[in-house]
């Protein structure tokens, strides 16, 4: 029976480097490289850096087949392998030497001029001002149906503990361990005054709680942009989101070495 293999890759010289090396090496072990993952596909390389893993997951509608990163970019929290341990890889894959480990993704709900629209994201949304944080936005938010605030601010972030390592981090979020369900909320540049009391660190969600976040009735509070994992869209009428923990999970393959404080170590400090 053939065993099917997609590999996804940057256009940067590393990965079209990188990507010879593990075909030759694949295509000398009887792996199949399909054009495009099936239900047959039995793993899914991904070579770049975490922006490619992103897109990756993103054109391939987060797929149910196992996927393992490697890493040619920057920091590639999400990548797994690095090009000079090909052999390690092929070896500890062919031995089943490996587990897999379930990541969560946010999910918005989103409705704008009497629509309603999903997206999902892997690391976060963000919901801000439509023209790059050049006004304040205020919102009305609520969790699991209870009134919280009017927030007054840059925007918000939601996060997954898998995105707690990117912006929210920058924005001093914190950092989560993925083997946690929950979501994190982090403000962006909060304002604190007579009308508006925005809390100034992260809060954390359980993972059956919702957000709701509703503009002020002002034409300038809905013209909105909705970011997620690097994509943005706006829209120009937004009545509320609802951002929850989605149900769609990726599965990452982890090798033995592998440790999430350990990596975060060795990526932060």
């Amino acid at each position: 029976m053939s065993r099917d293999i997609y590999i996804y890759s940057s256009d940067t010289q590393a990965s079209k480097q990188t990507l010879r090396k593990l075909r030759k090496k694949l295509d000398n072990l009887g792996f199949t490289l399909v054009e495009e993952p099936d239900k047959d596909t039995e793993l899914i390389v991904i070579i770049g850096g975490d922006g490619t893993f992103l897109r990756a997951i993103h054109a391939l509608d987060f797929p149910s087949t196992p996927l393992i990163g490697i890493n040619t970019g920057h920091l590639g929290f999400f990548q797994e392998i690095m090009p000079d341990r090909l052999d390690d890889f092929i070896y500890n894959y062919t031995q089943g030497r490996y587990s897999l480990q379930p990541m969560q993704t946010v999910r918005a709900v989103i409705d704008h001029a009497g629509v309603s629209e999903e997206i999902t994201g892997l690391n976060e949304i963000i919901i801000a001002s439509a023209d790059n944080f050049s006004h304040s936005v205020h919102f009305n938010i609520s969790i699991g149906g209870s009134f919280i605030e009017r927030f007054s601010g840059d925007g918000l972030l939601i996060s997954t503990p898998a995105g707690s390592t990117a912006y929210n981090y920058s924005l001093g979020g914190s950092i989560v361990d993925p083997r946690l369900k929950l979501l994190q909320a982090t403000p962006i540049a909060p304002m604190n005054t007579t009308a508006y009391r925005s809390f100034t660190s992260s809060i954390l969600l359980p993972p059956d709680l919702t957000m709701s976040i509703v503009p002020d009735d002002l034409p300038l509070n809905r013209d909105i942009t909705v970011a997620y994992d690097g994509i943005s869209r706006h829209y120009d009428d937004i009545e509320r989101v609802d951002v929850m923990l989605s149900d769609t999970t990726i599965q990452l393959m982890r090798f033995e070495s592998y440790d999430f404080w350990t990596k975060v170590k060795s990526k932060f400090l």
